[in-house]
């Protein structure tokens, strides 16, 4: 028989310290604990994979809690049947000593396992979804505040348009003009299509009704009084 530990964090910046610390105290070798650093939504996992083709009939797999092993509720239960089961291994939940198969063999211990597995499970999944709900609360409130989240955005130089003159009357090539404001060819064109309405609407902001070039203006006609009209039209004749 083999003594695996399995591990696993949600992110690559948190710790697995604690665990890994549990699976010291029950001395198993570093070399057979595996750790994976990624959510606990399925189990697409390189080191639980990698653990799984290692397993033989007969080893037993440590995990700190039911959380650590996964949190979808039904993924946790398919893969605790396939590993017990059909792999014919042993899992122990360091946090929760109801659930060690090694225990509990006849009919009444397994039913009690069982129970646990699936109130554990539930628990498991819960968590997850209401953290992803705060999470989502948490970034909704951040962004009506203004909070802008992703990469800064890359602001053209102030002699953005001098440039782009000098780039169009063809006196600076392309890469001299990245070189200048430090942006990538995709981000000078964004910029570009950005800077090209605002100057448009400047410079129709700085012209007069008479000289917009979409504005037609329309005298009045003078209009004759008929007595003169008349006085005219008589002399005419």
């Amino acid at each position: 028989m083999t003594i695996y530990g399995y591990v696993r964090v949600s992110s690559a910046d948190q710790n697995e310290d604690r665990q890994v610390i549990a699976m010291n105290k029950l001395q198993i070798p570093a070399a057979q604990i595996f750790i994976d650093k990624m959510s606990g939504k399925n189990f697409q996992r390189p080191a639980y994979k990698s653990l799984v083709r290692r397993l033989r009939p007969g080893d037993l797999v440590y995990v700190k809690s039911i959380d650590r092993f996964g949190r979808n509720y039904e993924e946790i239960q398919n893969q605790w049947r396939v590993l017990t089961k059909d792999r014919g291994v042993d899992i122990a939940v360091i946090d929760m000593p109801l659930l060690d198969t090694r225990n509990g063999k006849d009919l009444m211990g397994t039913f009690l396992a069982d129970v646990v597995l699936q109130l554990l499970a539930y628990v498991a999944q819960n968590e997850r979804e209401t953290i992803r709900k705060r999470q989502s609360e948490g970034i909704a409130a951040a962004k009506s505040r203004g909070v802008r989240f992703g990469r800064p955005v890359k602001k053209p130089p102030e002699n953005f348009g001098s440039l782009v003159k000098e780039w169009r009357r063809g006196s600076l090539p392309i890469a001299e003009v990245l070189t200048q404001t430090g942006l990538k060819e995709s981000t000078f064109y964004r910029r570009l299509r950005e800077f090209q309405p605002t100057k448009k609407k400047n410079e129709l902001s700085k012209c007069t009704p008479f000289d917009s070039p979409t504005t037609t203006t329309i005298l009045p006609r003078r209009l004759v009084p008929r007595q003169e009209f008349s006085r005219k039209s008589s002399n005419i004749f």
